[in-house]
């Protein structure tokens, strides 16, 4: 069993900054793709950032020189480091991860439950 636990939404002011963690906990023995998502009201779920299996990163036009991927892979841990906030930031994040939890079975892909920005004045 693994589950992904997103942290440190809230409410912020245009222009603040929030940083958000996504846990992966359980038997995991190797964990590939790691990304951010997120659904605004109304809106399709979208890309936000990522990590590609060799490391490289993606971002989402909206948010690049904005928003900042990063991984601690000793805490199977993934942070979105996000700053100048827009109300069109506001949705709810979503983590997502491919994870392997065995040496036998593929990479599986997992979701966190997802946590709520909102960004208003």
């Amino acid at each position: 069993q693994v589950d992904l636990v997103e942290s440190g939404g809230g409410l912020v002011q245009p222009g603040g900054s929030l940083r958000l963690s996504c846990a992966a906990s359980g038997s995991i023995v190797g964990m590939s793709t790691m990304g951010w998502y997120r659904q605004g009201p109304g809106k399709r779920r979208e890309l936000v950032a990522s990590f590609s299996s060799g490391g490289s990163t993606n971002y989402a036009d909206s948010v690049k020189g904005r928003f900042t991927i990063s991984r601690d892979n000793a805490k199977n841990t993934a942070y979105l480091q996000m700053n100048s906030l827009k109300p069109e930031d506001t949705a709810v994040y979503y983590c997502n991860a491919n994870i392997r939890v065995t040496p036998m079975r593929p990479y599986e892909n997992y979701w966190g439950q997802g946590t709520q920005v909102t960004v208003s004045s």
